[in-house]
């Protein structure tokens, strides 16, 4: 390692330690945890089971950035590439319409056999997998419609798809070693005001009962549920709210997802976080970047992901929650967006794990106010960017902007080449 590099972490453990902080223990434990990388930034959600299909759902994904992922194997060296360049090991997210496979095959149809590549990639690759039921972009979704359809063969149709897609996150937490994170989302919703608000929603609770009602194992798979507040068509009304989905998973023992973007512009997240914990067991984090709305931006240092981390940090909450990303931006480097966004989610949680925590609840319990802003406010120029800075040297991954380099090679010897391909066919 670096000379420079260990006298800077040496530094600043003996900094830190001045207040009660035990940097080694905080690498110990980030090392643990998995950030679930969602692989449809690699190929802006096109996915590989209808490769003519358009997206639809209320799911827009802007730019053309050259060498997107084109097949399976091209997106799973993407993500090589990009979890090299991450410390730590992790885990990849995976909708259903990126089954590999060359059978014909429904959404409903679908079966842990369409995904064993995946598996088998994911063992020699020491990662976990997580899972998504695709209800969008479908011909049975073209309407806006899916678990809460009026047409009960329509509606069946998505049941099954939910409950297919259960049994292939079974089976990955079953290979994997690892529970696997089975995220449901529904598009449903009206462009302008509906009529009815109620009937839906009893269509798509009767829905989610059904698919539900398999017992699964949950050291295999982990349900949850996410919420949205509006989207492409469904701008008045959105069936799946998050009053009713922390209702439904409240109710029924499932998580509750929460999505950054899935909220009124200046509504967070980070405050939501230990009042659904009290209530229940586990919580699914997507972790986005809301510029106007849910358009799903690259992560970056911003307040709102430092809040995050705090918030999951100062109550102990990481035990009981899985961290996901959810963006897709079309406009710059795939791979770049990947490591940009993921090494600032671990570097949030360094940061929050870097703090007086136990310190700053006593003076905050002893009425010390004065004290509790002051320290905060110091501990943000605190040296953590020497202690990251060593956890990359550590975990073998390159050390601050050197993996833009990185990618930057793998463009001009991959990415490009891809391109081309592409262009001259």
């Amino acid at each position: 390692m670096d000379q420079q590099i260990q006298k800077s972490y040496e530094d600043a453990k003996t900094l830190y330690s001045q207040h009660g902080i035990d940097v080694d223990q905080a690498l110990e434990k980030l090392a643990q945890i998995k950030i679930s990388l969602h692989c449809w930034q690699g190929d802006d959600v096109r996915g590989f089971l209808f490769r003519d299909a358009e997206l639809s759902g209320g799911i827009a994904v802007t730019g053309s950035y050259p060498g997107r992922a084109a097949t399976p194997d091209q997106l799973r060296d993407d993500l090589e590439k990009a979890l090299s360049l991450i410390p730590g090991k992790h885990k990849v997210n995976l909708h259903a319409i990126y089954a590999d496979t060359e059978e014909k095959v429904d959404l409903d149809e679908l079966e842990p056999r369409h995904f064993q590549r995946w598996v088998d990639w994911a063992k020699d690759q020491g990662l976990g997998l997580d899972f998504n039921p695709t209800y969008f972009s479908h011909p049975k979704a073209a309407d806006g419609f899916t678990l809460s359809h009026a047409d009960e063969e329509i509606r069946q149709f998505w049941i099954r798809h939910g409950k297919a897609s259960r049994r292939i996150a079974e089976h990955f937490g079953r290979e994997l070693g690892q529970p696997c994170v089975t995220n449901s989302w529904v598009p449903d919703g009206y462009k302008d005001t509906p009529v009815d608000r109620l009937s839906p929603r009893q269509r798509l609770r009767d829905s989610l009962d059904e698919i539900f009602s398999e017992e699964i194992d949950p050291s295999y798979n982990i349900d949850a549920v996410e919420s949205k507040l509006f989207g492409l068509g469904s701008e008045s009304y959105v069936v799946g709210s998050h009053e009713f989905y922390m209702g439904y998973a409240l109710s029924r023992g499932k998580a509750v997802c929460l999505d950054a973007g899935h909220f009124h512009p200046t509504e967070v997240i980070s405050n939501k976080l230990t009042s659904i914990l009290m209530f229940s067991e586990h919580l699914l984090l997507h972790v986005s970047r809301p510029v106007r709305w849910d358009s799903d931006h690259v992560v970056t240092m911003d307040d709102e992901l430092l809040e995050i981390a705090r918030e999951l940090v100062r109550g102990d909450l990481l035990p009981r929650t899985s961290i996901g990303l959810d963006f897709f931006d079309g406009s710059i480097n795939h791979i770049a967006a990947w490591v940009i966004g993921t090494r600032n989610t671990i570097k949030a949680l360094l940061r929050a794990m870097l703090e007086p925590v136990d310190e700053l609840k006593r003076i905050e319990l002893a009425g010390d106010f004065t004290s509790r802003l002051a320290l905060t406010e110091e501990f943000k120029s605190y040296p953590f960017g020497a202690v990251w800075d060593y956890y990359c040297a550590s975990q073998g991954v390159p050390v601050r902007e050197q993996w833009l380099h990185e990618v930057k090679r793998y463009e001009e010897q991959v990415l490009s080449a891809r391109y081309s391909l592409v262009q001259n066919s």
